[in-house]
């Protein structure tokens, strides 16, 4: 039998920055989006590498917006987005390294779901979003302390909208912080909707839906909307990296 292009996931290169990815069991993470909604993979990032970024947070020449949660409703705690990736090396090579396998899972997704298939890599999909009006980076680093929580919400920013994203835990859960839960919730036409409840260890990713995902019915695939979000902290302080591929107008 012939081989397709979505058959096997792509090679992602060892680097010395993120020499974890090369690792990565990409069918395993597909089959665990497919039965539970959300993937999570091992450890991707060393302490040293997570505090990195927690830096980041503190230095606003880096950041083109803030939002300030409880202000506009959608819970409590602050994210920032980066004005520039390629200002923060590690953020950049982890858009550019993931996307690859990412796009793979999300293009085995798109004729079940009767939607489009993306480009192979992500300077294409930039290139097709800047075309688009969309050119604002959407990399984003969240601070929660106690109390702090994210309503359940969707990532859209503009028409051209990649199915996938993920966040990487960059605090030790139980330790730096408690509480504060990756909560998913999934809407299933005509049955009451289900909540997933996911908690990543120290520099682990989780791989989700930005809108909905297929799931095989009597009569073929039906989507199941999903939304995601954050359970209140209860001490400490928890901050997640944000990688949404699409970019925003």
């Amino acid at each position: 039998m012939m081989t397709t292009l979505f058959d096997v996931p792509p090679v992602v290169s060892r680097s010395e920055e993120l020499p974890a990815l090369a690792d990565l069991d990409w069918e395993d993470l597909y089959r665990q989006l497919g039965e539970d909604g959300v993937a999570l993979t091992p450890p991707l990032l060393s302490r040293e590498q997570c505090g990195q970024l927690i830096a980041t947070f503190d230095e606003p020449g880096l950041f083109r917006s803030t939002v300030v949660m409880q202000r506009h409703q959608f819970g409590r705690g602050t994210y920032k987005y980066y004005a520039d990736p390629a200002a923060v090396p590690l953020v950049q090579a982890l858009r550019e390294s993931l996307y690859p396998p990412v796009a793979w899972m999300a293009n085995r997704w798109a004729p079940m779901l009767g939607e489009r298939t993306f480009p192979a890599t992500h300077a294409e999909l930039v290139a097709e979003c800047a075309a688009a009006g969309q050119r604002r980076p959407t990399p984003l680093i969240l601070q929660y302390g106690p109390g702090d929580h994210a309503c359940l919400h969707q990532d859209i920013y503009g028409d051209i909208v990649f199915p996938l994203q993920i966040a990487i835990m960059l605090n030790q859960p139980g330790v730096d912080f408690t509480g504060g839960e990756n909560v998913f919730v999934e809407q299933r036409p005509r049955f009451q909707s289900r909540a997933i409840v996911v908690k990543p260890g120290l520099g682990q990713a989780m791989i989700f839906p930005v809108r909905h995902r297929p799931i095989q019915g009597r009569n073929g695939y039906r989507r199941h909307a999903m939304r995601h979000g954050t359970g209140a902290v209860e001490s400490g302080s928890r901050t997640v990296l944000g990688v949404i591929f699409h970019n925003a107008r």
